[in-house]
């Protein structure tokens, strides 16, 4: 069952948790209402999934101006449609597919709707059309959502060939670089220092690479993801080894230099 209140969570954000809990999505997805204090207007992030009671708890809470979408995974656009249809709101996201409405998200651009401001940040990597969004106002250090890139515990899934290690390595750099802002994830919960997480995630990648180096030292250089996945991944649950693999098969990439527009590291 969907929450019918919001959770305030800074300033500008307040989010509902949406009822579709499992082991790529947490506790479900983190469906946020932005709004500056004393705007009439919100505007939704990642409606999640298409569920009536949490679609009617996201139109309810206010009049819906802007449907924004991080990136697009079912878990954040599968409603989208419902609750545009629902409300009247345009949905932007990167990808054009997923836009009714309205026009596709441009890196940097600046978005004014519900009295805030909202800068869009291309984060690619978990997917290519990942994009975060910062909240510069949204208190003293301002706020960011990261969508997939950064969750609030645990890691992020590469899976190629949507997924790029390299792009991702690439965005957690530039989202370290934007400071202390205040971390608003879509799965888990929110964190105090971007630039911190985005230094511990990139710390974990590092370690995965170099444990994946040795592996291949061992195994040979075209050992197999199946046999990576064993060595590397020795404690994981098999409901998320397919996860696992999807990681092993990017970091693979990334060490071989076949992702896509890229060259050997």
């Amino acid at each position: 069952m969907t929450s019918a209140t919001p959770t305030v969570v800074t300033e500008q954000a307040a989010y509902l948790l949406a009822p579709n809990p499992g082991p790529m999505t947490l506790d479900g997805t983190n469906s946020y209402l932005l709004s500056a204090p004393g705007s009439s207007s919100s505007i939704v992030v990642d409606p999640g999934p298409d569920d009536d009671g949490h679609l009617a708890a996201l139109a309810a809470a206010g009049p819906v101006e802007l449907i924004l979408i991080t990136h697009r995974h079912h878990d954040h656009t599968e409603g989208a449609a419902k609750l545009a249809g629902r409300t009247g709101a345009p949905v932007r996201a990167a990808d054009p597919d997923h836009c009714i409405g309205g026009d596709p998200l441009r890196d940097r651009e600046v978005i004014t709707a519900a009295g805030m401001r909202v800068e869009v940040i291309c984060t690619p990597g978990h997917t290519t059309d990942s994009v975060s969004f910062l909240l510069p106002d949204d208190g003293p250090a301002g706020s960011v959502l990261t969508g997939d890139t950064i969750l609030g515990r645990g890691t992020t899934v590469i899976a190629p060939p949507d997924g790029s290690l390299g792009a991702y390595l690439a965005s957690l750099r530039l989202l370290a670089g934007l400071g202390p802002r205040f971390v608003l994830p879509a799965h888990g919960p929110q964190l105090p220092d971007l630039s911190a997480v985005a230094a511990e995630y990139l710390a974990h990648r590092e370690q995965r690479l170099s444990a994946i180096r040795e592996v291949l030292a061992g195994l040979g250089p075209d050992a197999g993801v199946g046999a990576v996945t064993d060595a590397v991944y020795t404690d994981i649950d098999a409901s998320v080894r397919f996860a696992a693999e999807h990681s092993v098969a990017a970091q693979l990439a990334y060490l071989r230099g076949t992702e896509p527009g890229s060259t050997k590291p």
